[in-house]
């Protein structure tokens, strides 16, 4: 298995002198199984450069995993130029939103309206499949990749992915906050709430467990967060704290806030391995960076 990071940036692209090392584009992963299937997680702007390498491959059939339908992981759809090409075939999986009643297929149309983009959904030449996915789902088969999925906690339904391949693993996040506690310690409802909490912690944890890679949402700063805080998204010490828990292999942490440069990135995240004391026997971290390209 193999994959490739075409955009690692949060909530907006920020091109430019102070996001060239590790890239301005929104959310947009690659993954390639063993016999060379294509998955692609969110299809941020960074899914744009994405389709430039795959000319050489069409017909070609693109498996698009959304974790969620915030613009940061799908405003590079309707420029993904696969969906343009007759023969092609892209077969999209989102969640349904239940409460709304809407699929995947609903509001990635909404995006392709006359009113914010030229062309409508339903005149596209590849063939476009839709998957609404629903929590506690049956994991997905996608040539020699298997694809499971949680639901995470961020202000619209969220879902991460775990990628199994001939023994390796590889689990994305999405955009994720951890839960805490609303109440206050004095309050008779805090230990129970704490209770609930706790088990949903250890049920994302061993969603996480062994992986070979983890790819986390880890946007703020431990001084940023409390003004952020029910936002979305997750601390890099909340990050570091899970990887370890859920004892991965190798971590990279993702979603950079848009205001920080490659300098202040690399400032923060040196600050927060130091303070809590990575050492050998924990697992690798790096910041996930745009082209970087990996095998497992």
């Amino acid at each position: 298995m193999r994959f490739r990071f075409w955009g690692v940036r949060g909530s907006i692209p920020t091109p430019g002198e102070r996001t060239v090392r590790y890239g301005g584009n929104t959310t947009c992963i690659e993954v390639r199984g063993d016999d060379n299937e294509l998955v692609v997680l969110d299809g941020g702007t960074g899914i744009f450069q994405l389709a430039q390498t795959l000319f050489a491959e069409f017909p070609i059939k693109i498996h698009v995993f959304i974790t969620h339908t915030h613009w940061d992981h799908i405003q590079g759809l309707p420029m993904f130029v696969p969906i343009f090409v007759p023969g092609n075939e892209v077969i999209l999986h989102g969640a349904r939103d239940i409460v709304a009643g809407r699929g995947v297929k609903d509001v990635l149309e909404r995006q392709m309206d006359y009113a914010f983009f030229p062309v409508k959904e339903s005149e596209l030449n590849a063939r476009i499949r839709y998957v609404d996915l629903q929590p506690h789902g049956e994991p997905i088969q996608v040539g020699s990749m298997q694809i499971s999925y949680m639901l995470m906690n961020h202000p619209v339904l969220n879902f991460a992915y775990r990628i199994e391949c001939q023994g390796k693993v590889l689990v994305f996040t999405g955009d994720h906050e951890w839960d805490y506690n609303i109440y206050d310690p004095e309050d008779e409802e805090f230990a129970d709430f704490q209770a609930i909490i706790d088990e949903k912690r250890q049920t994302i944890i061993d969603f996480f467990r062994g992986a070979d890679v983890l790819i986390i949402d880890t946007a703020y700063t431990e001084e940023e967060y409390p003004k952020r805080k029910g936002w979305g998204h997750g601390t890099f010490d909340a990050s570091i704290r899970a990887a370890r828990e859920a004892q991965v292999k190798r971590c990279y942490l993702t979603h950079h806030e848009p205001t920080r440069s490659d300098e202040a990135l690399e400032q923060i995240f040196a600050a927060a391995m130091e303070r809590n004391r990575v050492g050998p026997s924990d697992p690798e971290f790096h910041l996930a960076q745009e082209g970087l390209s990996l095998s497992l």
